[in-house]
């Protein structure tokens, strides 16, 4: 407030008050913990049954503390890191006038009439509302807090989410650094565990998935065939029932391939909401009719081949037609270099096993040829597709295994006695 030459007082907003005093720190706080709290004491009735407040004054804590270090890291209660120390009330005092003189700094950088946005990122911001919050509440006898807590506080947020979520947020950016590379390859997928893992591992990386040949988004031409009724499904039924319910898609766009380029059904409000109720051979769709459906949303693509048929179960509006092949096993060799990539060995991926591959069969004994034993073998051995098996039945009752080379082009009987190449197990 200020007094006028007439005598009356001319009030004035703290706003204005502070732009006039260049927002001194010692004013300020001397304004809002001390002035502002003894007003309030004058108010008897509010603490009749409740712990009155204790103003503070800037220079007698300054006098009480004058051979404090001026560092407001200085004075801290308890140990631990610099976020989660609790500091001393002269502490807050130095962070509360450090942090308003580094933010006028930023005010006048941004020009005259220009103001500031808290932002709980923003280190400044963040110690001002530690220290007057840490002021207010020791004025009114509560347990201060660290500036961790105080930001959890101020900025809304639940810390382990936060912090997981940058964690995840760094893996994102790490993967996006291999394919900007050009190391697709090594890409992975990664789990962060609740938990370590046996191997006391919070981040387990897994080798990508390769693409499902059954899932219509990973194959490179999505196709799939439906049979339906074309005079009893409507343009309403295919959108939800067929394309968002069945197919996954969010917002489709179906265009007719009928070399008009018929919209059927369109994303846009409004465009094609007269179409919904009407049945698909009104558009001239038949058995063998072929449906575009586009969702720009997820940029997916899916061409749907219509069989009609009018033999469909009871209550059931429409089938989905078969399922995509399953694809072909990958090579032995690129199967190896794959776990050798996994196991964090590239180099090692070169090297490819000479041992064939057999039918798997539960409960067996695989017979393997060892290299060796491929150079001493036969001319005929070395010409035999791959190794047999064992039965486990067949086998001596004792505990010893052999390991004999087999083909079946040699059906030659051994010498029971020759154990040249027998491997003994204990």
């Amino acid at each position: 407030m200020a007094s006028e030459k007439d005598g009356d007082i001319k009030r004035v907003n703290t706003k204005d008050w502070a732009r006039s005093i260049r927002y001194e720190p010692v004013k300020l706080f001397n304004k809002f913990f001390k002035d502002d709290i003894m007003y309030l004491l004058t108010m008897d009735k509010l603490w009749k049954k409740r712990k009155a407040p204790v103003p503070l004054d800037w220079h007698h804590l300054e006098n009480t503390f004058l051979f404090v270090p001026a560092s407001p890291q200085d004075g801290s209660l308890g140990a631990g890191l610099k976020d989660q120390q609790v500091l001393s009330i002269w502490g807050q005092c130095q962070l509360f006038q450090h942090s308003v003189e580094n933010l006028y700094s930023q005010l006048q950088e941004k020009g005259e009439g220009a103001e500031l946005a808290w932002d709980k990122d923003d280190p400044p911001a963040m110690d001002f509302v530690t220290a007057a919050a840490n002021l207010r509440m020791h004025i009114f006898s509560m347990n201060m807090k660290s500036r961790f807590d105080v930001k959890s506080m101020a900025g809304n947020i639940i810390p382990a989410i936060a912090t997981t979520n940058a964690i995840i947020a760094g893996l994102i950016v790490l993967e996006s650094l291999k394919i900007l590379s050009g190391q697709i390859e090594s890409c992975r997928t990664i789990f962060l565990n609740k938990c370590p893992n046996v191997r006391k591992k919070l981040l387990v990386p897994c080798v990508l998935d390769s693409p499902s040949a059954n899932c219509y988004v990973c194959v490179s031409k999505p196709e799939v065939t439906v049979k339906l009724n074309v005079h009893k499904t409507t343009v309403l039924s295919l959108q939800d029932k067929i394309l968002k319910e069945r197919f996954g898609m969010v917002a489709p766009d179906v265009q007719i391939e009928d070399g008009k380029g018929t919209i059927l059904i369109s994303s846009e409000e409004g465009e094609t909401e007269a179409n919904n109720n009407k049945w698909l051979s009104d558009f001239g769709i038949r058995n063998g009719s072929r449906l575009q459906a586009d969702d720009f949303l997820q940029d997916y693509t899916l061409l749907v081949n219509v069989l009609h048929t009018e033999e469909l179960e009871r209550d059931v509006e429409f089938e989905v037609i078969g399922e995509a092949p399953d694809k072909a096993p990958p090579p032995q060799a690129n199967q190896e270099e794959v776990n050798n990539i996994a196991n964090g060995n590239k180099a090692s991926s070169n090297q490819q096993s000479t041992s064939a591959k057999a039918p798997a069969e539960e409960d067996d004994v695989m017979i393997v040829d060892s290299d060796a034993e491929e150079q001493a073998s036969s001319s005929s051995a070395a010409t035999a597709a791959g190794a047999t098996k064992r039965k486990h039945a067949d086998a001596d009752a004792s505990e010893t295994s052999a390991k004999r080379p087999r083909t079946q082009a040699s059906a030659a009987p051994t010498d029971a006695n020759d154990d040249d190449d027998v491997i003994e197990l204990d």
